[in-house]
């Protein structure tokens, strides 16, 4: 019996070694008991305190800005500088002093400093920095051998997954609270922080936590803490985070050298599919984002695909709605070559889509309008994906728009963003149409622009 007893241990005790890892609650409690401090010392070391300075300049005439009423107060008070500082987190991705932050903590800053929690410190300057992923890469001068953390996949995280946020929160120093990740693929609506798509947490964030670590168990960057969501200004446990994968190709692109960053352009407007349209795709429950617009230059329109189609997965992950199809296209990159699963009439099938930034095609640089007509002092640009893109246009938008309005034309109301359509009865195609209509020695002018979504009517007699 005691030889049966032993060789029924052994067999035990094997399984559980060839068994792989679960992640279960706590069993009992010593498990209960156990303590955060080895996470904390592994990766605490890499988040950093930033300091950012920068000039402001103060316009002494609430018109200065105004097209219409500035040329009233011209020379009427001084700009005043003034000087402006930010407080925030960061954390070290790479041991030769790559810092990555929130773009609101350093903005325009003329001056940055980061400080270790070692007391060491070190100028730094923004190699990278976008103000609508609210994300900034910062290069510390003179660095070498820093503490460092490695990314984290965020896109296994799971609702429930244990986290540690760490930072700075009030300027009080380093601080380490817990929580867990809450919800995945938040989208901006939810956050109420601009485009985007996060992590949610209820480890309480703080002001001065911007731009601080959220780190898994294994003390890897899970997500960049960004902001909270709160009434009162402080934190009621609903916390906001940009996932690694998202930050790691900001720092990816940051080290190869580009001031901007390149984003991958879809071309194409969806929906996300809901209980209605689900029964009329013949889905047995509602998944995917269905394409409710395309541009003809559109990646998706050169790979095959057209409205009506339902976007399933990108890559193998799921996509749900717009949010989810702009965060899938960022993590990839530029110039990339992406697996598709689409559902048409019924059938699911899978392509490959070939990424890349919006096309400015051989479109010439922007005009400046001559004559002596409304139209003069405009300078203005044909419609490219590019201008699309980078303007938020509809994917419609075609023709002429107005990037610069002065002198003249600005008294008569013309401002950016205005697609000029018609002018005195003529169709405008393009920048070459509008510079000859320009020209025109006409007395009166009817003009007809596009402007938010509305056509309007400018009738002058110069």
């Amino acid at each position: 019996m005691r030889r049966i007893a032993l060789l029924s241990l052994a067999f035990f005790l094997a399984a559980v070694q060839a068994a792989p890892a679960e992640t279960r609650p706590p069993a009992n409690k010593a498990e209960m008991q156990l303590s955060f401090a080895p996470v904390v010392k592994r990766s605490a070391p890499a988040v950093v305190n930033v300091y950012a300075t920068w000039v402001k300049e103060l316009r002494a005439s609430p018109f200065a800005d105004d097209p219409f009423f500035s040329q009233f107060f011209q020379g009427y008070g001084r700009s005043v500088p003034r000087v402006q500082n930010s407080l925030g987190s960061g954390v070290i991705v790479a041991a030769d002093g790559v810092v990555v932050s929130n773009y609101h903590v350093v903005q325009e800053a003329t001056d940055i400093r980061v400080v270790l929690p070692d007391r060491r410190e070190f100028s730094g300057d923004v190699v990278l920095a976008d103000e609508e992923a609210d994300i900034a890469v910062i290069r510390l001068n003179g660095a070498s051998d820093l503490p460092s953390l490695e990314f984290a996949d965020s896109d296994v995280a799971e609702v429930g997954d244990l986290v540690l946020a760490i930072g700075n929160p009030f300027g009080v120093g380093q601080t380490v609270s817990s929580g867990i990740v809450s919800a995945t693929a938040r989208s901006a609506a939810a956050a109420q922080a601009g485009p985007g798509y996060f992590i949610q947490t209820d480890a309480p964030i703080n002001p001065g936590n911007s731009g601080g670590a959220l780190v898994d168990m294994s003390g890897r960057l899970l997500g960049l803490n960004t902001s909270i969501l709160t009434r009162s200004g402080g934190s009621n446990g609903i916390g906001f985070a940009i996932p690694s994968n998202l930050v790691a190709q900001y720092v990816e692109q940051a080290r190869r050298g580009d001031g901007n960053f390149l984003r991958p352009w879809a071309g194409i407007e969806v929906q996300p599919v809901d209980g209605g349209l689900s029964g009329a795709l013949g889905q047995a429950r509602p998944e995917g984002a269905l394409i409710t617009e395309m541009h003809p230059q559109s990646p998706f329109a050169v790979a095959g695909l057209r409205t009506g189609d339902v976007i399933l997965r990108i890559g193998g992950m799921p996509v749900n709605g717009e949010a989810e199809l702009e965060y899938r296209l960022l993590t990839f990159g530029p110039d990339r070559d992406i697996r598709v699963a689409v559902l048409r009439e019924g059938r699911e099938s899978e392509i490959d889509v070939a990424i890349g930034p919006a096309p400015d095609g051989d479109q010439s640089e922007p005009s400046r309008l001559g004559g002596r007509g409304p139209l003069a002092g405009l300078l203005v640009a044909d419609i490219t994906p590019k201008l699309i893109d980078e303007l938020d246009l509809p994917l419609s938008a075609a023709g002429v728009i107005v990037m610069q309005a002065d002198g003249q034309s600005a008294r008569f109301g013309l401002r950016p963003g205005d697609r000029v359509r018609r002018v005195n009865g003529v169709d405008v195609t393009g920048v070459r149409d509008v510079s000859r209509l320009a020209e025109g020695s006409g007395r009166d002018w009817d003009i007809e622009i596009g402007r938010d979504g509305r056509v309007l009517r400018l009738r002058v007699r110069s």
